[in-house]
């Protein structure tokens, strides 16, 4: 390279470390009134920086040297992300090397390790900071680990303890077999996933459509793990739906003929094609309204899932894809649980942290919701519920950090409520009173407290600050 800079640079850095360039600003600075203070979001101490550090760190440098410059006041305090899964992760791929399954590890001992593997990159990454030149406070740098960091972080905590807004509650969360944790939405990217998708008939018991009585209602979904979950059926208020009769089938069909089937009156062509039915006699027309009242039973009815399965009114229903009729899986999806809540379905609890169903879930006790799915198909065979099956590839949520799909899973948790003190409202205000640059940044930030659910603050982790509550043993209340 010309001029010889990178054997220039150390030598260049070396200067101004001893003459202590930052400290000479800051001197210089101190007094002055009119500060300019960045907030760093801080990098996670866990491996060498790449091309994405040594980009945010830069421009951030330009910045504040230019405000310094400008004759302001600016002080740069560089941080680290010490706690949480991308530091765990790393300790525990370190003890799967050594066949060490992380569940036999003392705790106190994991946790260590934890912390003296983010020491180590803090001073790493620290030293290739420098390196880049930016100039800043590295010899007190905020550490999300520090004491007195989670002494305040446990005092925050505190604050929404005391005004009511810090809940246990339990609902369907994203969730990751594989690192048996709850996610948060920073924690997920949506990737292509090739997902199985089944059609499913519900026997109708009860109905005030007389005609519906003995028929099938056919749900469609891309995630037949969840149908041992299933409590319900969602219909459109106002979409149409059909009754027929299957005259011809396919000879690769599963329909018999003769089976009275219901679905929408949109989407009825693309589902006769999926389950091979060549021929039908139309029964009746209905609107969805009309169904308020029908029950089912679930295909495995006779098998220990003896429940009733209301068909209820869905606000989300749409005739985009399906059959018009969704199945409701309240421990399994927000949507699910928000419409079952407002008519009190069941939010049961069927599989674990790990993705195996819970001893308590009649035919699939033990097995692994990755790895279910022929034995799901094979059952509803048996009860003449499958109608289809067949693959689809579609965004579906996976962990940022490990790439495997997630799941919805009913689980307690601890949340902060964004509506009890007006959290939401206050947030809103406070983006309304930022100057943002660009300034359509501003409307996504909106948009997204506007619609974000309630906080979901717990971790299932070893490493990070613990929720520092006390709960009466036998009540399970607040202390």
């Amino acid at each position: 390279m010309k001029g010889s800079l990178p054997r220039q640079e150390p030598r260049w850095l070396e200067k101004w470390e001893k003459m202590d360039i930052y400290g000479m600003l800051r001197e210089k600075g101190r007094d002055n009134p009119d500060k300019f203070i960045l907030h760093d979001g801080p990098p996670y101490a866990n491996g060498n920086i790449h091309i994405g550090h040594a980009m945010n760190k830069t421009l951030k440098d330009i910045i504040v040297r230019s405000q310094q410059m400008s004759g302001r006041d600016a002080p740069y305090v560089p941080g680290w992300d010490c706690h949480g899964l991308p530091i765990e992760w790393m300790i525990e791929k370190q003890y799967q090397k050594k066949k060490i399954k992380k569940d036999d590890v003392d705790p106190m001992e994991f946790r260590a390790e934890c912390r003296a593997f983010a020491a180590k990159w803090v001073d790493v990454q620290r030293e290739e900071f420098k390196r880049l030149g930016v100039f800043g406070d590295w010899d007190r740098p905020y550490l999300t680990m520090n004491f007195d960091s989670e002494a305040q972080i446990v005092r925050e905590l505190q604050k929404f303890l005391m005004s009511g807004d810090l809940y246990r509650g339990s609902k369907p969360i994203m969730w990751s077999v594989i690192e048996k944790t709850a996610l948060a939405e920073a924690e997920i990217e949506y990737l292509d996933h090739t997902s199985h998708m089944i059609d499913v008939g519900f026997r109708v018991v009860k109905s005030p459509l007389d005609d519906l009585v003995g028929a099938r209602i056919v749900i469609w979904t891309t995630t037949p793990w969840t149908i041992p979950g299933n409590r319900g059926i969602a219909f459109g208020r106002d979409i149409d739906y059909l009754l027929f009769e299957v005259t011809t089938v396919a000879e690769d069909s599963s329909v018999a003929v003769g089976t009275r089937i219901s679905t929408c009156e949109i989407l009825k062509d693309a589902f006769l094609a999926r389950a091979g039915i060549t021929g039908i006699t139309e029964v009746s027309r209905f609107k969805g309204r009309e169904l308020a009242g029908t029950i089912c039973h679930h295909p495995w009815h006779d098998k220990d899932y003896d429940f009733d399965v209301p068909v209820i009114e869905g606000h989300h229903v749409t005739t985009e894809a399906g059959t018009g009729y969704v199945h409701i899986a309240p421990g399994h999806g927000q949507e699910d649980f928000d419409v079952g809540k407002a008519v009190g379905l069941p939010v049961p609890f069927t599989v674990d942290d790990g993705g195996l169903y819970y001893d308590s879930v009649p035919l699939f006790a033990g097995e692994h919701v990755y790895k279910v799915h022929d034995h799901v198909c094979e059952e509803l065979e048996k009860t003449d519920a499958l109608f289809a099956r067949d693959t689809i590839v579609h965004s579906y949520p996976h962990s940022w950090r490990s790439k495997a799909p997630l799941i919805f899973r009913n689980t307690p948790q601890w949340f902060i409520s964004m509506e009890k003190s007006g959290l939401r409202d206050k947030a809103i205000a406070e983006v309304d009173r930022v100057r943002w640059v660009p300034e359509n940044a501003k409307n996504r930030m909106m948009a997204m407290i506007a619609d974000r659910p309630d906080w979901l603050l717990s971790r299932q982790r070893a490493w990070g600050v613990p929720i520092t509550v006390f709960i009466h043993r036998e009540s399970g209340e607040l202390l």
